[in-house]
């Protein structure tokens, strides 16, 4: 695949890393205005790092655009006369709809949208996917890309925000979780280090334990929960403060906060 990353910057580099160690790219062009820091790219051998948009598009097949949601209609204008039917036209910018990237370059393109999360750095990203109705004979191919770096799932567009909640706010609210059980395993006599080794890690094995089996949460639950035990009486407590209730508004007050900057 030839593929151009538009915008080299923090989750431009993040993809880069994912398709180049997995390789994922007959050749890739990185596109940044300073090129500088970014150079060092060209060791791999079929990288290309460049200032130049335009040469980027002409050189590639999938043009993958991170770039800042101010700069991606100017972008897309000063290359949209190279656009051709060979062209997949991948979006990871928040809140740029399909058919405002349609109105720009057309809706005889492919365009996807993906929304990947910080987790992608090290190949682990929940990465949600939407197309017009000419990309969907490309999400295939858009899925094959970001499941070297994690996990993909197709969406509607429209639930493009709430998945934005789920997947990349997300990870703060998973960050919250691991480092509230970590003060508790210090409280419990573990030092820092300890603490978060083990919250970490068991957090990672939950997880785990649910993809490979497809169990659903609570029975994996059921199977460390024992009359009058430990584990049911630590789980009752947090239901009685409120762990559930709280994690569903919060998710519920970020849907709204990112509705409302949307509308704004």
């Amino acid at each position: 695949m030839k593929i151009a990353i538009i915008g080299a910057g923090n989750l431009g580099l993040a993809i880069a890393k994912g398709v180049l160690h997995s390789n994922g790219a007959t050749t890739m062009y990185l596109t940044k205005r300073n090129t500088t820091e970014i150079m060092d790219y060209e060791k791999y051998g079929n990288v290309t790092v460049t200032w130049d948009n335009r040469e980027a598009v002409k050189k590639s097949d999938i043009l993958i655009f991170a770039v800042q949601p101010g700069h991606f209609s100017d972008i897309l204008e000063q290359v949209k006369d190279l656009l051709t039917e060979k062209h997949v036209v991948i979006s990871t910018i928040t809140g740029f709809n399909i058919s405002k990237i349609e109105e720009i370059i057309g809706a005889d393109k492919y365009i996807i949208r993906s929304m990947p999360n910080t987790a992608i750095s090290v190949g682990s990203s929940m990465t949600c996917l939407c197309s017009n109705k000419l990309g969907k004979k490309r999400t295939d191919l858009s899925k094959a890309i970001f499941n070297r770096m994690g996990h993909t799932l197709e969406i509607p567009e429209e639930q493009m925000q709430a998945a934005t909640v789920i997947c990349a706010s997300g990870i703060a609210f998973w960050m919250r979780l691991i480092r509230a059980t970590t003060q508790g395993a210090i409280q419990l006599g573990f030092d820092a280090k300890e603490a978060q080794e083990l919250a970490m890690h068991t957090c990672n094995g939950a997880a785990s334990l649910l993809i490979e089996s497809g169990s659903h949460p609570e029975e994996e639950i059921d199977r460390v929960t024992t009359p009058k035990g430990c584990t049911i009486s630590g789980l009752n407590e947090m239901e009685h403060q409120g762990l559930s209730s709280s994690l569903i508004r919060g998710i519920v007050t970020s849907f709204e906060k990112i509705s409302q900057i949307r509308k704004g």
